[in-house]
């Protein structure tokens, strides 16, 4: 019997979360050629399996050469092998595997590994939202936080929590670690398509920056900015990014 595509993805985050770890743990590779290595590896199993697995669905992964052949199709899987390379690479925790599948544009299927954690969260099996804190927390880069998240952060009060990877942040809010996630530095559709899947079924609010709709499997992958966190934030996040663009 065939899996699910939430099983399937589950599958592979946690697979490649394994093989990553092994590639990190054998010590004959470090620093940035770690991060090249473990992305590579991850890569060539994931597309392997996914084009054995679903060979009737398109595929967008970060470390594949793009083929615009995927706009033909409904369903498109969308993959980050490492997301937080640098992480990765540093042996930090706060890198991601990301397998997503955008169907009609929508991030439909998502699984989002934290390896370093041994957790892996999924669309199709989401959990209640832990309690949120009175006084917000909102995650940022830890290298460089976007100028318009931290006007939001500051007309909020919120506290800032720097981290690695897209994955890492969009998790830690699934989690319960944070609230808010506002990103506008600019990312491409791998970074958010399994998060945002993972986010939107355990009910968090997903969106552009500005509360439109983010769209999937476009012939362009960038995506200029994102925004994940709690419903009872979502207004006066929305309210504080137009107050900063009138």
């Amino acid at each position: 019997m065939s899996m699910t595509d939430g099983d399937l993805a589950a599958h592979l985050a946690h697979t490649a979360g394994r093989i990553l770890l092994d590639v990190r743990q054998s010590g004959l590779v470090s620093g940035a050629s770690l991060g090249k290595a473990g992305d590579q590896t991850a890569n060539q199993l994931l597309v392997h399996a996914l084009r054995q697995q679903r060979p009737d669905d398109g595929l967008l992964s970060e470390e594949e050469k793009d083929n615009l052949e995927r706009l033909a199709h409904r369903r498109v899987w969308i993959i980050d092998p490492v997301d937080g390379t640098r992480e990765y690479g540093e042996e930090r925790a706060d890198w991601a595997v990301h397998i997503g599948l955008s169907i009609d544009g929508v991030a439909s299927i998502g699984a989002v590994a934290l390896p370093a954690l041994d957790v892996v969260l999924r669309s199709d099996r989401p959990q209640p939202l832990p309690p949120g804190a009175p006084i917000p927390r909102m995650v940022v880069s830890r290298t460089r936080p976007a100028k318009e998240a931290l006007a939001v952060a500051e007309t909020l009060a919120a506290e800032l929590l720097p981290m690695g990877s897209a994955g890492a942040k969009a998790m830690a809010i699934v989690r319960g670690e944070a609230e808010i996630y506002l990103h506008t530095g600019g990312q491409f559709e791998w970074d958010s398509c399994a998060p945002v899947a993972v986010a939107a079924a355990h009910g968090l609010h997903v969106s552009r920056a500005d509360g439109t709709p983010l769209v999937y499997n476009q012939a362009d992958t960038y995506m200029p900015d994102l925004l994940i966190c709690r419903p009872e934030w979502t207004e006066r996040v929305l309210m504080a990014m137009r107050a900063l663009t009138d």
